[in-house]
């Protein structure tokens, strides 16, 4: 029997097996052909998970990056193969997470001529503008592999290899490791220690001692430095609001922890951003730049692994670059303990009151079932070691909100991007990540009907291989596009009934006759059990969840947003110096009438 050949393709994977990747996502196509074989020849070590639309493999690729902090690989071939891996490729982008897209290329000598012919070069350089590359030669590869992971690490950003079809399959010729100047790279990137100087270390010190209300925001780049944050902000006597995508970094339950800023935010979190004095953003680059205090109101500190992001969303006095936890452990001991009673007293009331008005809106009757009651009742009963993807709509409003996660829940959603219908296939990615732990997946039913129903065919087709089986899918059934309808009634335009209104779908069934276990709930007195039933089943479960989609969102109001309104206009018709000191003055006012009704209440009154 003669001997196989080793291909290009072959080298490829074994390239990906030394970079540790276990499994690649991807839906096969003749672009690929040669990738997918070797993929098959190399016995599930990495795996290839098919999804059934390139965009969701995009997404399991980010989820991937997200739930488990490697690199996320998808594959895709020419053409519209690739034209559909762009939203996962952006969401990768835009909130910073490695993924290596592997993508093939029709025959290079049909140029101007080929079938599903598309400049993928010219078409990938903005989401993947750290590192696209063509292969050309086959002692190319290993060394442009190399390259795309060590940039997507390196960048935090999505990078990509683009092998056209016939080099996939060609021999891979006997010669040694370096030949012609092309350079093959060992595998593997140690972590550097990233650290401010000292003297950066100490002004920022100086500016949280001296400081009488300070807050702290923390984003996704606190993970893993909860114990520091929580004792920075004890020193301090700081109250903590997070991004929606720094919500998992610390235990919401803390007393002075007001959940999460910005439009889906808290009332809480609005107040302490619009009272604090001083400013420390931990790991963020949250886009709610109408919640952050006013410039000049507050002195600010920065922490951020990456400097392009520094002072990106708000003025910062005190800019430091570096990794979290090793930042504020060098910034800890050099802060005074000072803490203010008073305003942590301050913070812990406003947020007591909010979340008794909360609970309240929660436990209002709807017609059927109030949205908020859903997600409330998952709370006490999210497993400890479950992990969460969440979806894009008015499901996220209730999640960042109603959702308390306990510490060392992971939990994620396509924050920046904000793409509908990522949740289902994040849910996969972390699943296949942690096979033997329950994962909850958070969505409405329009993220469902984009292309959650054809992803339950890949859980379907998957559950059987996991050590827990319990894979729990939440499905909002409101028959209604609800986040495009809050920003209709925001802005008084009258909504379009055929651009609005969604079928009414039986997504239980759906599950059923794939052969999994489906709930509908129509009574809120259901619920509780519903959450019970899908969390010790034998099998993934789909709670369909039909809700009233006239529940307001009702977002808390923007600290100052009557004085943001006033200076804008001030400042538009003059731009001159003169107008910039007038905005301090006004927020000077403000602060000290503020605290003038704060004396006269007995410090009841709101932070703002």
């Amino acid at each position: 029997m003669a001997e196989s050949v080793r291909t290009v393709a072959d080298l490829l994977v074994e390239r990906l097996r030394a970079w540790h990747v276990p499994r690649v996502f991807g839906a096969s196509a003749d672009g690929v052909e040669p990738i997918v074989a070797a993929l098959g020849r190399a016995g599930g070590d990495p795996a290839f998970v098919q999804a059934r639309h390139e965009e969701t493999a995009g997404f399991m690729a980010t989820g991937h990056a997200k739930f488990t902090g490697g690199v996320g690989v998808c594959l895709a071939a020419q053409g519209p193969g690739v034209v559909h891996l762009l939203g996962g490729l952006y969401d990768a982008k835009l909130d910073g997470k490695p993924v290596v897209a592997i993508v093939g290329q029709q025959l290079d000598n049909a140029f101007g001529a080929a079938y599903q012919e598309i400049e993928l070069t010219r078409l990938l350089s903005d989401v993947c503008g750290e590192f696209v590359r063509v292969a050309e030669t086959a002692e190319q590869v290993a060394s442009l592999i190399d390259r795309a992971f060590r940039t997507a690490v390196a960048t935090r950003s999505p990078t990509c290899v683009i092998v056209p079809q016939r080099l996939q399959a060609a021999a891979v010729p006997d010669l040694p490791p370096q030949t012609d100047g092309v350079y093959s790279m060992a595998p593997g990137l140690p972590p550097a220690r990233v650290l401010p100087h000292e003297e950066d270390l100490n002004a920022a010190a100086q500016l949280l001692g001296a400081g009488q209300r300070v807050a702290i925001m923390v984003g996704q780049g606190g993970y893993g430095a909860a114990e520091e944050i929580v004792a920075l902000a004890d020193q301090v006597g700081a109250g903590i609001t997070t991004s929606l995508l720094g919500k998992p970094v610390l235990d919401e339950r803390l007393p002075f922890h007001t959940g999460v800023m910005g439009h889906l935010g808290t009332t809480a979190s609005a107040q302490l951003l619009g009272g604090c004095d001083t400013l420390l953003l931990i790991g963020t680059n949250d886009p709610w730049t109408d919640y952050y205090p006013l410039p000049g109101q507050a002195a600010t500190i920065q922490i951020d692994i990456d400097g392009r992001r520094l002072a990106n969303r708000y003025p910062v006095d005190v800019p430091l670059i570096g990794d979290a936890v090793e930042t504020l452990r060098a910034l800890l001991p050099r802060v005074p303990h000072r803490a203010n009673r008073e305003w942590r007293d301050r913070i812990e009331l406003s947020f007591e009151r909010w979340w008794s008005d909360a609970t309240a809106r929660a436990d209002t009757p709807a017609e059927p079932v109030n949205p908020q009651h859903v997600l409330r009742e998952l709370s006490p009963r999210l497993p400890w070691d479950a992990a969460v993807a969440v979806d894009v709509g008015s499901v996220t409003y209730w999640y960042a909100r109603h959702v308390q996660l306990a510490p060392g829940v992971p939990a994620h959603i396509c924050g920046t991007f904000a793409s509908t219908g990522s949740a289902l296939p994040y849910g996969v990615a972390a699943k296949l990540a942690m096979p033997d732990r329950p994962v909850v997946v958070l969505a409405g039913d329009g993220a469902m009907q984009m292309n959650g129903l054809a992803e339950l065919v890949t859980v379907a087709n998957r559950w059987h291989d996991w050590a827990d089986p319990r894979f729990v899918m939440l499905v909002l059934n409101n028959r209604d596009q609800a986040g495009m309808s809050l920003v209709q009634r925001e802005s008084g335009r009258q909504a379009l009934p055929e651009a609005q209104r969604l079928p009414d779908v039986p997504y239980a069934g759906w599950a059923r006759l794939l052969g999994m276990h489906g709930l509908r709930v129509d009574r809120p007195e259901l619920v509780g059990a519903a959450w019970d039933e899908a969390l010790a089943a034998d099998r993934p479960t789909l709670i369909e969840a039909v809700v009233d989609a006239t529940v307001p969102l009702s977002p808390p109001d923007q600290p100052f947003a009557d004085l943001r309104g006033l200076l804008g206009e001030r400042e538009e018709i003059d731009g001159t110096e003169a107008a910039s000191r007038s905005r301090t003055e006004l927020v000077r006012e403000r602060a000290v009438a503020a605290d003038r009704i704060r004396d006269r209440s007995g410090g009841e009154a709101e932070l703002t």
